[in-house]
């Protein structure tokens, strides 16, 4: 079969063979750290906290993002995110503020130093985080963890490297492993969840369980679902609008050079998931101030912004989602600089004058395909709270869409690449029949 001839020719070239075992290897340590539990913490503590854990949708998310380690109470509870929100922020001020443009432009000295406080930020983010999830822990798991000033701050200490070795197992697996190491550390905490999910709602779903009706068929229904929007998911990722430039012939010597037709590929999707992130961070404020969704006796506007399955969240996520894809495609995708560079190299859109009119015609085409993929991404980000208005559980409604689903895929389709290039560089075939796996051009999933 084709299948294992393509696993063949991947274990027959050493670098890639290597790289794979070291990249099995590193994710084993980290899921072996999210079992290490907090020092003071006793299984009657994990229990309450995971009982806590699944009543509000916003801890079962950022449950799924630390692969457990959350309402495990592990060493590793505060995961990779705090690292993504600095790398956030980082790239935000590099947008607005003229010292890290110019940083960004001075090219690997540049991104050492982006690096560096991008990592400073992320201890001093760790340093607010850790305080705020072991107050809560101490209220969550009543008087069973007795928490003083010196027990907080040395928990923090903990959970504060626990992060930075995850960021550092990250980057050795980008070193020297396959994929974007973050990327790829996001995609194992958001898989190892996706089995305990499936079988509870499998569990639901038999004949005389207390729990929700409807059989295996509907659970078979339920997969088919899935499978139909990890397939959508796969479209929005990958689809592109293709624009063609031709470049003019010079002839230096007796050589010629230019004279071919290449393709400018703009995506459908530029942002990624990036208005999902933005938008769930306002969205999560309501949440926070209403006690972190535990309260359900709320009324009002704090009822219904904390309620992350009802209609007036999920209607206003939609629209900001939407908005923030503008905004997003609008300061990433710069039309004028395009059509500078492809002046530059005497390039040229058949039927339209370089320069400005180049300029305008790049910007009309990603406004017209912007509308259709801010729709389709926000439509993804809202299908979990579809999925279970129809019965279907929490914690297997979230694979249905967001940001979950599209780092999936996003990671899956870059990790399959570099794997693929690894194989046509030794001249072997592709891991797909017909044409080549395209990954996402932002090379991370945030």
């Amino acid at each position: 079969m084709r299948f294992i001839q393509t696993l063949q020719n991947i274990w027959k070239i050493q670098e890639l063979r290597q790289r794979l075992i070291i990249t099995f290897l590193l994710v084993v340590v980290y899921r072996l750290g999210c079992q290490v539990v907090l020092p003071g913490i006793s299984v009657s503590d994990l229990n309450d906290l995971q009982n806590f854990t699944n009543k509000s949708g916003l801890m079962q998310l950022l449950d799924m993002f630390s692969g457990g380690a959350f309402s495990q109470a592990s060493i590793f509870a505060l995961g990779i995110m705090p690292y993504i929100t600095a790398s956030i922020v980082i790239q935000l001020l590099g947008m607005v503020l003229p010292s890290f443009q110019k940083m960004q432009r001075e090219g690997e000295s540049g991104r050492q130093k982006l690096n560096q406080y991008t990592r400073y930020l992320t201890v001093l983010i760790l340093c607010l985080q850790g305080p705020a999830y072991l107050i809560n822990l101490k209220y969550q798991v009543g008087s069973g963890a007795t928490m003083g000033v010196w027990t907080i701050l040395y928990l923090t200490i903990i959970l504060a490297a626990g992060s930075m070795f995850i960021m550092w197992l990250g980057e050795r697996i980008t070193d020297r492993g396959i994929g974007n190491g973050i990327s790829f550390i996001i995609l194992v905490g958001i898989i190892a969840r996706l089995p305990e999910a499936m079988i509870f709602e499998f569990v639901s779903r038999l004949p005389g369980d207390g729990m929700a009706q409807g059989g295996l068929v509907m659970f078979l229904v339920e997969v088919v679902l899935l499978f139909a929007v990890t397939v959508g998911a796969v479209l929005l990722v990958q689809g592109t609008r293709k624009v063609p430039v031709q470049y003019a012939k010079r002839i230096v010597g007796n050589k010629q050079y230019g004279g071919v037709r290449q393709y400018i590929p703009l995506k459908v999707n530029a942002a990624g998931v990036m208005p999902i992130i933005f938008a769930q961070a306002i969205m999560f404020v309501p949440i926070t101030l209403a006690g972190f969704g535990a309260d359900e006796s709320g009324s009002g506007f704090f009822a219904a912004f904390s309620d992350i399955n009802g209609f007036w969240y999920n209607f206003v996520y939609f629209i900001m989602i939407v908005a923030f894809t503008y905004f997003y495609t609008a300061i990433t995708v710069r039309p004028t600089q395009m059509a500078e560079d492809m002046k530059r190299n005497n390039g040229f859109i058949p039927g339209v004058k370089p320069g400005k009119k180049t300029a305008e015609y790049l910007d009309s085409i990603m406004s017209r395909i912007t509308l259709p993929g801010s729709l389709f991404l926000g439509v993804v980000a809202i299908l979990p709270a579809f999925a279970r208005f129809f019965g279907i559980s929490q914690n297997f409604a979230q694979f249905f869409g967001g940001t979950s689903l599209l780092i999936m895929v996003g990671v899956v389709l870059d990790t399959l690449q570099q794997i693929e290039s690894h194989l046509m560089m030794h001249h072997y075939d592709g891991l797909m029949k017909d044409g080549k796996i395209k990954g996402r051009t932002t090379g991370s999933a945030y």
